[in-house]
């Protein structure tokens, strides 16, 4: 499956480097590596992506310095990506991945971190991910797996069972392969535009929401006050 034209070829880990390394806004991340601008800013507060290494785009060939700082300057400035010079071949496997004894161990660990990090993948991705059986993954959301109480939640790319590039790539696939949603349905809520979400009606009803909480507990703890005095 071919990358998105136009897209670096590991988007998460490009974007925790840019964010460590350069002076770019979120919005200049986000537009560069397709991602929501909230997305950006959960990395940078270190809540997403974690485990992720860095990847240098300069190194890879995907950007330049005079380009990085070039958009620096412009805050409306958005990164292009470099012409590539060399063109990879798309690596062709047949069969089951094969995983080396030494990891085999943190395979279910693994297959947790996938369940809760991204739901939307399909148990056939995952068996691509990290070499496992149809019957594992049942057991482990089914919290019937031999070793359920003691498993922990691990970055499959932390643990050298799949690259980020192929755990992107699954992603994206399982994101267009998912079915359309009419509006209004409640599976339908998805990441609003940061636009939409810092507008002055937003947080005016996001204050009313919190005042409205406040009279609430305010009105329990008014009626919990004669309860107790009846008691006594």
């Amino acid at each position: 499956m071919a990358t998105v034209p136009n897209t670096p070829l590991m988007p998460k880990a490009t974007a925790v480097w840019l964010v460590e390394n350069t002076g770019l806004s979120f919005d200049q991340i986000a537009a560069f590596c397709r991602l929501h601008p909230l997305e950006v800013k959960a990395i940078a507060d270190g809540e997403a992506a974690q485990g992720i290494k860095g990847l240098d785009p300069v190194i890879t060939g995907q950007l330049t310095r005079e380009e990085i700082e070039r958009v620096q300057r412009d805050p409306a400035a958005r990164l292009k990506l470099a012409e590539r010079k060399v063109r990879v071949p798309e690596q062709k496997r047949r069969g089951p991945r094969y995983t080396p004894v030494s990891r085999r161990q943190d395979r279910p660990n693994a297959i947790l971190w996938l369940m809760r990090n991204h739901a939307e993948l399909k148990d056939a991705a995952i068996m691509r991910l990290v070499g496992t059986t149809k019957t594992t993954i049942q057991q482990i959301r089914e919290r019937t797996h031999w070793n359920a109480a003691n498993l922990t939640p691990m970055d499959p790319v932390t643990l050298g069972l799949c690259s980020q590039l192929e755990l992107d790539l699954e992603v994206e696939r399982a994101s267009k392969g998912g079915p359309r949603r009419e509006e209004g349905d409640a599976g339908a809520q998805v990441l609003l535009p940061v636009e939409q979400t810092t507008a002055p009606e937003a947080l005016e009803e996001q204050e009313e929401k919190e005042l409205d909480a406040d009279k609430i507990f305010a009105k329990l703890k008014s009626l919990k006050g004669p309860a107790e005095a009846e008691e006594e």
